[in-house]
């Protein structure tokens, strides 16, 4: 009785052998094809990045233009904030997937519509309604942040969650939010996005381009509140009544981290998604010249890389010129004389520049060399608009001067032996007010010596004279 057992025994350990040996040989072809697999996904990515910097820059095109760098994204802008000129172009009209570099558009329509105090409800579809695995930062429904604590989850943690939350106590749901996104997009000037959701999560009508972005980042990085939570590196959510963990977010971002030195830095965002690939939005500043760079579909780390090459194209071959160094339009000097001794000497110009205003200038190129537009009216009595072969590189605002400013610019007046410098500011009042004075007592002596009001008839005044004039001989016989 027992043979039998033994046998069906050894047969089931036999078998059971042959299926664990099937399975170590089957496994380790099926580890051996899923390296394989990824290592000619990665070969094919690798291939398509350096046909990407290939492409040509279009930038490069302009006469006198310093060239740019090549870059391995698919589109690629570097843009001066203050006056908007694009110092470098790459595909910037190209529509294409912003990934969560779509949350600085989020944040700044937060900040336009709501308080930094405001409280942040998280609905049950903020959270679930989101793919599994999405960036997010734990925050569960029924739970509430603050405005200002939402924003360091979007800008820091790229949290999908805390961006729907925010849309939905924006917009009153997220659609309506939506909705807001795009007509603000339009309001910035931006032609070529379309935007579908609050975070950049894959959709066929989510799409922008790197020209539309540097104009949504021009307006975000222009709100300091933004601009400093983009440049944190870690925050710490402290556990509190509505909000129950207590846990700290590290900013992917590698130059906001520290990973990859950057000079000059203000923030930035990240963004990834398989169809978009890395994304990324950064903006620094050196020399009152601040700037914002957008790289479109790159991979991993170049979307870092090529944004610090951008940076230092950028520090290097252009420089801030202000509105003050102008010739053509304003004469140096409106004295009446040219002479320094001049009475005269010190008067001030009564039209100015604006002195906020300033030109970007490729290096080597003067403000005397551009190409320009004068336009009379507006806000300012006049505008300058400069450009070089059809490139906007800023306007000037030629504004009336007030008497303090004036003032507060004038140049200390040159004086010599024997000469006294009076502005003329201050003495044509008195001047005028002079000559009137003269020119009435003058009217009013004439006046009195033509007219006698009509005290005297004619012949009385006949009679007058007679006498006046017998007494006059009299005089005359006595003194004798």
């Amino acid at each position: 009785m027992r043979t039998p057992c033994r046998k069906i025994r050894i047969s089931v350990l036999l078998a059971v052998a042959v299926l664990a040996a099937g399975t170590v040989l089957t496994a380790c072809p099926l580890s051996v094809r899923a390296t394989e697999t990824e290592e000619v996904q990665e070969d094919e990515l690798m291939r398509e990045a350096e046909v990407r910097r290939r492409l040509p820059v279009q930038s490069d095109a302009t006469p006198g233009w310093p060239d740019g760098p090549a870059i391995s994204a698919q589109a690629a802008i570097l843009m001066e904030v203050h006056t908007g000129t694009i110092l470098y172009a790459k595909n910037i009209h190209e529509h294409l997937a912003p990934a969560s570099t779509t949350k600085i558009l989020t944040c700044l329509l937060a900040v336009e519509n709501a308080r930094p105090s405001d409280t942040i409800e998280f609905s049950h579809d903020a959270v679930f309604s989101l793919p599994e695995g999405s960036s997010n930062i734990g925050i569960d429904p029924g739970e509430a942040l603050t405005l200002e604590q939402a924003l360091y989850g979007i800008l820091v943690g790229s949290a999908n969650e805390v961006s729907n939350a925010v849309g939905e106590h924006v917009g009153g749901s997220i659609p309506e939010f939506v909705g807001m996104m795009n007509e603000r997009a339009k309001a910035l000037g931006c032609t070529d996005s379309h935007f579908a959701n609050t975070n950049g999560l894959p959709d066929s009508s989510h799409y922008t381009s790197a020209h539309d972005l540097a104009l949504i980042a021009r307006a975000f990085f222009d709100v300091p509140l933004l601009a400093r939570i983009s440049g944190t590196a870690t925050y710490h959510f402290a556990k509190t009544d509505r909000q129950k963990d207590d846990f700290v977010i590290r900013n992917k971002h590698k130059l906001v981290n520290g990973e990859i030195p950057c000079e000059g830095l203000v923030g930035g965002k990240t963004g990834y998604t398989d169809a978009a690939r890395e994304t990324l939005v950064t903006c620094a500043e050196q020399d009152g010249m601040r700037l914002v760079c957008v790289v479109l579909k790159e991979e991993n780390p170049s979307q870092f890389t090529d944004t610090v090459t951008l940076f230092d194209y950028g520090f290097h071959n252009f420089r801030v010129a202000r509105a003050s160094e102008e010739r053509r339009f304003l004469p140096e000097d409106l004295a009446f004389a040219a002479s320094p001794f001049d009475i005269f000497g010190s008067s001030r110009r009564l039209l100015t520049f604006d002195t906020d205003d300033i030109i970007v200038l490729p290096a080597g190129i003067g403000m005397d060399e551009t190409e320009t537009e004068l336009t009379y009216g507006g806000e300012s009595f006049a505008q300058v608009a400069y450009s070089w072969h059809g490139i906007s590189l800023g306007r000037a605002r030629i504004i009336r001067s007030s008497p303090e400013e004036a003032q507060d610019d004038a140049s200390p007046a040159v004086s010599a032996p024997g000469f006294v410098t009076v502005r003329l500011f201050r003495i044509l009042p008195v001047v005028y007010g002079a000559a009137g004075a003269f020119c009435l007592i003058s009217v009013v002596v004439s006046l009195i010596r033509s007219y006698h009001f009509g005290i005297f008839s004619v012949s009385e005044r006949k009679r007058y004279r007679q006498i006046r004039r017998e007494r006059k001989h009299e005089r005359l016989r006595i003194d004798k």
